[in-house]
């Protein structure tokens, strides 16, 4: 998932993607916890497109808020 992508979504959209990230992340965690994580560098690209997901969000909420 990159920015651009991001971008062109509602932050509707961004939120339950944002959502769905976190939802991942949980099961990750508790993958991880019970030993059955295959793939470990899930969870660092699922907590990166996490982060980047809030940051677009809050760019789209300063860019709302500058223009009223």
């Amino acid at each position: 998932m990159n920015a651009t992508e991001l971008r062109d979504k509602t932050p509707d959209q961004l939120r339950d993607e944002l959502a769905s990230l976190k939802k991942e992340a949980f099961n990750l965690r508790f993958q991880q916890a019970t030993g059955q994580l295959e793939n470990t560098a899930r969870m660092r690209s699922v907590r990166r497109d996490a982060a980047r997901v809030k940051t677009i969000l809050n760019e789209k909420a300063a860019t709302a808020a500058s223009e009223e």
